[in-house]
């Protein structure tokens, strides 16, 4: 969008300003917003010169001009040694009718250039963010009007910052709005997906509808509670000790008398989080039903490490149960089942390495082997 104003070989200086004041209405941007004061302010205020200077931080940033001979445009210089500085900072409008008799200009700064009198006015009067210049090549004390027009000038585009702001903030606002509704409609397909495995799999493997609905109310709780922690962290990482007591909370949770874990701090993705929530969800059911967890006295002890010195570095987790029944043929079932695919295939695969399950007479050991990645790395 062209938004500079137009041209106009009739245009008075009055004119001049009522066109600029519409153009800086429909600027969206910083730069077009540039484009307009380069266009207009000389032909309102009849410099021989004019510069667009921005605040940026302790920096005045000189982003464009118009001007019969080279200024400062792309330089920055520090606020407090500038004039256009200056005006900010005191959020007055300055007039120099001879630059070389103020102390508040940088006399070398301006010996190669034409300039010999200004007027330096600032954009937006309280906390100004910006500031207008307009430069003579001979000493002269600028009319009242000129001031009054260059300060109107001023205040339309501080008004004009701020709607670029205000519109610069709403697209980041609808962008982000697409991006949520991709990422609720892809986190949807992969949960209705999830379930449907977990159905297919659970009614292929239960002994009865009663235990299918058991395991099956199960599975749907831990894949509720895993994305509830997720959404506690935001759908960011989660910790590993963190995935670790959320799935274990229903059987007494960790660090209690029957259950203790330790290992470094691990951040898990949250495909990740949500595959490790039923890993340990599974190996909890099976520990309380036929495992350690199932008589008194039995207990699970969870520990992981980082191998350092392996060629690529990796995670060994390991699930050991002490106190358990000794081997039975529920067992030997529960080997077949959905949580031994889960553990041994799914989870090992998904991972890049390797889940190993063993049935122990002091009940379950599961073993996992696997490399860090930008799903699973120390915290």
């Amino acid at each position: 969008m062209n938004v500079a104003a137009p041209q106009r070989a009739d245009a008075d200086p009055l004119f001049t300003l009522v066109e600029t004041i519409e153009g800086l209405s429909e600027a969206r941007t910083v730069d077009e917003i540039a484009a307009v004061v380069r266009s207009s302010a000389r032909r309102i205020s009849g410099a021989d010169g004019v510069a667009f200077v921005l605040r940026d931080g302790d920096k005045c940033w000189y982003l464009d001009e118009d001007a019969i001979g080279p200024l400062w445009k792309g330089r920055r210089f520090p606020l407090t040694a500038c004039i256009s500085g200056w005006t900010m900072l005191n959020a007055q409008t300055a007039v120099i009718p001879d630059i070389y008799v103020d102390d508040r200009i940088p006399h070398d700064a301006y010996r190669p250039t034409f300039v010999k009198s200004l007027v330096m006015t600032p954009v937006r009067r309280h906390d100004p963010i910006a500031a207008i210049g307009a430069y003579w090549s001979v000493e002269r004390h600028p009319t009242h009007e000129e001031i009054q027009k260059l300060e109107v000038m001023a205040r339309a585009t501080a008004a004009a910052l701020e709607n670029a702001r205000m519109y610069a903030s709403l697209n980041e606002t609808l962008e982000r709005r697409k991006f949520l509704l991709r990422e609720l409609d892809h986190r949807c397909k992969n949960t209705l997906a999830s379930v449907q495995s977990i159905a297919d799999q659970t009614l292929r493997m239960a002994a009865s509808p009663a235990a299918f609905v058991e395991a099956f109310s199960g599975r749907l709780r831990a894949l509720s509670d895993a994305h509830e922690l997720l959404t506690r962290e935001g759908w960011g990482r989660a910790s590993l000790r963190a995935v670790l007591e959320e799935s274990l909370a229903a059987f007494g949770g960790v660090d209690g008398e029957r259950i203790s874990a330790c290992g470094p701090e691990m951040a898990l993705a949250p495909e990740t989080s949500v595959a490790m929530h039923m890993a340990f969800h599974e190996l909890a059911v099976n520990a309380g039903k036929h495992g350690a967890l199932s008589r008194p006295g039995g207990r699970v002890e969870v520990s992981w490490r980082v191998d350092m010195a392996a060629a690529e570095r990796r995670l060994e987790l390991v699930w050991s149960e002490r106190g358990g029944p000794p081997p039975s043929a529920v067992l030997d079932e529960a080997r077949r089942g959905f949580g031994s695919r889960l553990l041994e295939r799914a989870l090992g695969r998904e991972l890049g390495g390797e889940g190993r399950l063993d049935f122990q007479p002091g009940g379950v050991c599961f073993r996992l082997d696997v490399p860090l990645s930008a799903r699973l790395e120390l915290a």
